[in-house]
């Protein structure tokens, strides 16, 4: 049984590999061949020399993308098949024994390790690519207390509840992955609550929106569309970017609306207005609920494979592990199962994104019902335009990845009143 799981992963492991190869040059083909024409619809909006940057950016970013994802593949066989995990279970069995801790460390260990890997790819997209097209406003200083900052929430919320995973997985019995959903899920749920005005602020300032014409603006649409919230606010996202978004965050009352300043200074309050709408529509449609409720469920039913899989000595030793008959081997389970679940999942990628490029189809809607169809078109053009968004990208690869449509597809909608 260890021999065909070893095979059915190596299995799984080709395809999304291959998959990722072929979809990534079809990507980079399909956007340089279209990258000297201005695709006719934005011919007299987007300039000639604008759309080659963000063919260059989309480009650069999709070769960037490849190699992490050669890394990738190598750090996980080699954690894997090759014996990582093991010899770090082994290694960290001889410093702390077979205790809480050491399952705890076992963990931590392999996010660090992951983490350092990925660490040289974020310093380079950042520093090289982002700031070659001029998106880069943050400073090497900003990026390591960044780092600082994400390491220690992370430390604070996290280690505890991998703390409490672990110990149900060795004290709960048979279903223990039911009590453990339970934690996850309220975990989830305090995080919605605190992220806005604990965590968030750790890394920006948010302050209430200044412009009073604007705030007239959108408290009016909020009054029209019956939505309410906590607050609208600008964030300094210039200081790390000069990339534009808007979006809602917070959970029941704590909800709150935020704009980057970026897009408050490129957009007029018109656009501003639809943009906001588009917002809006993904909670009237319940659309958040719905990828709430989905993520919940899902969970659910992995942790409920990772309570089979945690007892079956074949799940283990097809992936290069020998259990020990101790408490560490939760630890080591919870460790491969992560590392493994995306291998296997990996082909389903298209299933959502088809999902939510619909609901990006809906908010649009929604925005038109409620704001002018045009005015969300012509922002979304600017934010193309801005952001080196592709106008072009390959239908497969879109299709397979992008969580919003192609630029060409939603504009067009728009501007027949079909949003």
């Amino acid at each position: 049984m260890a021999t065909t799981f070893t095979v059915l992963f190596v299995l799984f492991l080709l395809l999304m590999i291959g998959l990722k190869l072929w979809l990534a040059t079809r990507q980079i083909r399909h956007v340089a061949r279209h990258a000297l024409d201005v695709p006719a619809q934005f011919a007299s909006r987007i300039s000639l020399e604008a759309h080659r940057r963000a063919a260059a950016y989309t480009i650069a970013r999709q070769r960037l993308a490849l190699l992490e994802a050669a890394v990738g593949v190598v750090l996980l066989v080699s954690l894997t098949l090759l014996g990582g995990v093991q010899a770090l279970a082994t290694i960290v069995g001889e410093w702390m024994g077979s205790g809480l801790a050491a399952q705890v460390a076992i963990v931590a260990g392999v996010a660090v390790i992951l983490g350092a890997a990925d660490l040289p790819f974020e310093w380079y997209r950042q520093f090289h690519i982002e700031e070659k097209f001029g998106f880069n406003r943050m400073t090497p200083r900003l990026f390591l207390v960044d780092l600082l900052k994400s390491v220690l929430v992370a430390a604070v919320l996290g280690l505890p509840l991998l703390a409490l995973v672990l110990w149900l997985m060795g004290a709960a019995g048979a279903y223990w992955w039911l009590y453990a959903w339970a934690a996850w899920v309220g975990f989830n749920a305090a995080v919605l609550v605190l992220y806005p005005t604990v965590i968030a602020p750790l890394f920006n300032r948010f302050e209430p929106l200044a412009d009073s014409d604007l705030a007239a603006r959108i408290g009016a649409l909020l009054d029209r569309t019956g939505f309410s919230s906590r607050g609208v606010f600008v964030m300094d996202g210039s200081r790390r970017s000069a990339h534009g978004n808007a979006y809602f965050t917070g959970l029941g009352r704590a909800k709150r609306i935020v704009f980057f300043d970026t897009l408050l200074q490129r957009l007029q309050p018109p656009e501003i207005e639809a943009v906001l709408a588009h917002e809006l529509g993904h909670f009237k449609r319940r659309h958040i609920a719905k990828r709430l409720a989905f993520s919940f469920i899902a969970s659910l039913a992995f942790l409920a494979a990772l309570g089979w899989l945690a007892g079956a000595g074949w799940f283990y030793q097809g992936l290069g592990v020998t259990p020990a008959l101790d408490g560490t081997h939760h630890a080591v389970a919870l460790v491969l199962f992560i590392l493994v679940v995306p291998v296997f999942t990996f082909v389903l990628a298209p299933i959502a994104s088809r999902i939510s490029r619909q609901h990006e189809f809906e908010a649009d809607a929604f925005a038109v019902a409620h704001t002018s169809g045009s005015d969300l078109a012509s922002a979304l053009v600017k934010l193309y335009e801005d952001n080196a968004a592709t106008l072009t990208p390959d239908p497969v690869h879109s299709a397979f990845y992008d969580s919003h449509p192609p630029a060409a597809i939603r504009i067009a909608r728009l501007q027949s009143g079909l949003a």
